[in-house]
């Protein structure tokens, strides 16, 4: 039994978008109205302030395993691996602490609370000494708790598949960024430990070859195969959904889905909710990204064939693969 709350990246507007294309500058963001996203018309500053080439995170611990495993994701898939930077690491170390004084998951912190170090992930960085005018700055949160203790990198298998089941956090597995930051918590509750995890990811750059590509991929296996508790709720859906799949191109693309389904080993076929920028009630979802899901629960530990229909930049694309999911839940 867990209890979480996770709220969802904030998503470039195609102006800022357009703003980075034209004119090399970029976005900060946060989420669930708290922060504003911004184009900016100035350089960027050396993203790699904070970059090191041998990730320093502590064997089998939360962040590691996090770390580890979203940059396998993103790598079979053909999305550009993710670089520690010491500095998002820090300023993710301080919303995690944040969250776990204040009892309270989510994106955004209140000056009023304990462990207050800024509003907005970019805040946060910038406090830390991450560069202000970095091309984009975001991330996620996150809270588990279960009974009995699992063990720390347990913890942070659990935190990331709450991520990669989320229809607006499946983004840390596709987006074009080359940074990220991990920091972890561990308080009590009902006499059991509670895991709070946040991680930061910024450098949006145009990084993504033979594109657009999907997380899930050909021959992913392991992935949650149902999901709840995400903020916003995903469209259309009424309690917990099966495994998301997302399509994701580089920053000045455009990408729409038209039609996606799975079907299942014995030929039973699952119509997807199609979400894009243009469909997406919610506005969170940027024009290089895409994601189709069922609104129901998938089985554990089954293959699905999937096949999604649509358009990049006005030209129609398809994908047919299949994936395997795990027993596990996000």
């Amino acid at each position: 039994m867990n209890r979480k709350n996770i709220s969802a990246l904030t998503a470039l507007s195609f102006a800022a978008a357009v703003a980075l294309s034209a004119c090399g500058g970029g976005a900060g963001g946060g989420s669930n109205g708290s922060n504003n996203t911004t184009g900016s018309t100035t350089a960027p500053a050396n993203p790699a302030t904070g970059n090191v080439t041998t990730p320093q995170y502590t064997a089998d611990s939360a962040a590691q395993t996090i770390f580890n495993t979203l940059n396998q994701y993103r790598q079979q898939c053909g999305f550009p691996a993710l670089t520690e930077n010491t500095l998002l690491d820090q300023a993710s170390a301080n919303h995690a602490s944040y969250m776990a004084k204040n009892s309270t998951p989510g994106d955004s912190e209140s000056s009023a609370n304990a462990g207050f170090t800024g509003a907005t992930y970019s805040d946060r960085a910038a406090k830390v000494g991450f560069p202000s005018n970095s091309v984009y700055v975001g991330g996620v949160s996150n809270a588990f708790w279960t009974t009995p203790a699992l063990t720390e990198a347990q913890y942070g298998q659990s935190l990331l598949n709450g991520w990669i089941s989320g229809v607006y956090h499946i983004a840390i597995a596709t987006w074009p960024v080359t940074q990220i930051g991990i920091g972890y918590s561990e308080t009590t509750f009902n006499g059991a430990p509670e895991a709070w995890g946040a991680l930061s990811i910024a450098n949006l750059q145009p990084s993504i070859a033979n594109g657009p590509l999907t997380f899930p991929c050909q021959g992913t296996t392991g992935v949650p195969y149902k999901a709840a508790g995400e903020t916003p709720t995903p469209p259309n859906t009424s309690g917990a959904w099966g495994t998301p799949v997302a399509v994701a191109g580089n920053p000045t693309d455009t990408i729409l889905l038209s039609s996606a389904t799975m079907t299942d080993t014995v030929g039973a076929v699952i119509s997807l909710q199609v979400l894009d920028s243009a469909k997406d009630p919610n506005k969170l979802l940027p024009i290089y990204e895409a994601v189709a899901y069922p609104v129901s629960p998938l089985s554990p530990s089954t293959q699905y064939s999937v096949t999604l229909n649509g358009t990049v930049n006005g030209q129609p694309f398809s994908r047919t693969f299949t994936f395997t999911t795990g027993n596990v839940v996000g």
